[in-house]
């Protein structure tokens, strides 16, 4: 749980970096699943001649050096959501036990709790972000999830209808984030309302609303988390190191309010007055979003953001 400085400290600052919150267990678990994912779709690529590597004597960091360098789409097959458009019934994301227990993990939960209150939604809106050296970065890479993320205020990349629901970003770190390898950076003392955004490569706020020479890096060490506010404006610069920078960013909303993303599936994480609504299992959490996608694959597009070229301050 948060103390009262530190509730008071996020209110006010729109943000909080507390650390040591994972502990190094689950963190292990994680790199072990997603080394394993990892490991039989490159093994896949290496049996189609797509990479001339055999993933044996591999760690997770060199496949995805050889993927990277073969121009291989390895993200989305380990990212936690699907992408925004062209969803088939093939489309690959990871729904893991270890990634599920980071989702329900009690000592994220009891945090959130200190904000939201012990009702709570694991919200669609998630993502794995694995960012390689700047270098390596390929040529029009442009997924905020790779590259680096451009400004915005979380409220600005669900739908409008989820624009009063209380809700808050954990963003997780699994490696060190430091300002080197691209960790986030946040305006402080958010505005009271959303700032208009444009739908350029990414999703990003309009010109001159933010003043980012008031910027400050959000440095977590691995296994720290960063809470954010939805009105606070962020980003993540360039990883400008020799080794990859790993996080995910989750979110949790008061139970009962819109996610902003009603497409894809939410779950009760937390209960206090109906315990027995809380998923406790990895498998049902992988077939709700095995549901989503073949709906998604049949169904006409659905935009993830509202956001148009002709929207206030894009044109």
């Amino acid at each position: 749980m948060l103390s009262d400085a530190q509730i008071a400290r996020f209110d006010t600052q729109g943000y909080l970096i507390v650390n040591d919150v994972v502990d190094a267990g689950l963190l292990d678990r994680l790199r072990e699943e997603y080394e394993s994912v990892l490991r039989v779709h490159y093994r896949n690529w290496h049996d189609q001649g797509l990479v001339s590597d055999p993933a044996d004597g591999l760690d997770f960091w060199a496949m995805l050096d050889r993927a990277g360098a073969a121009g291989l789409e390895w993200f989305q097959p380990l990212d936690i959501s699907l992408p925004h458009a062209d969803i088939t019934e093939q489309t690959p994301f990871h729904a893991g036990p270890a990634a599920f227990d980071l989702l329900t993990y009690k000592p994220i939960l009891d945090i959130v709790q200190s904000l939201l209150g012990p009702e709570l939604t694991s919200n669609p809106i998630q993502h794995v972000r694995i960012k390689p050296p700047q270098q390596h970065v390929a040529t029009g890479e442009v997924r905020a999830h790779i590259a680096p993320t451009a400004w915005h205020q979380d409220r600005g990349v669900g739908l409008a209808e989820a624009d009063q629901t209380e809700i808050v970003t954990v963003w997780i770190a699994v490696t060190d984030a430091t300002t080197r390898n691209g960790c986030l950076q946040v305006i402080p003392n958010p505005p009271d309302d959303m700032y208009p955004h444009c739908p350029r490569a990414q999703t990003t706020i309009a010109d001159d609303y933010i003043d980012t020479a008031r910027a400050v890096p959000a440095e977590v060490p691995a296994g720290g988390i960063v809470l954010i506010h939805p009105l606070t404006p962020h980003s993540a610069g360039p990883n400008l190191s020799d080794g990859y920078r790993w996080s995910f960013d989750i979110r949790y909303n008061v139970t009962g309010q819109p996610t902003g993303r009603a497409q894809f599936p939410d779950f009760v994480a937390r209960s206090a007055c109906n315990p027995a609504d809380e998923l406790r299992d990895w498998r049902s959490w992988k077939e709700m979003w095995e549901t989503a996608r073949s709906v998604a694959a049949s169904s006409p597009h659905i935009d993830q953001h509202r956001w148009q070229h002709d929207s206030p301050g894009c044109a």
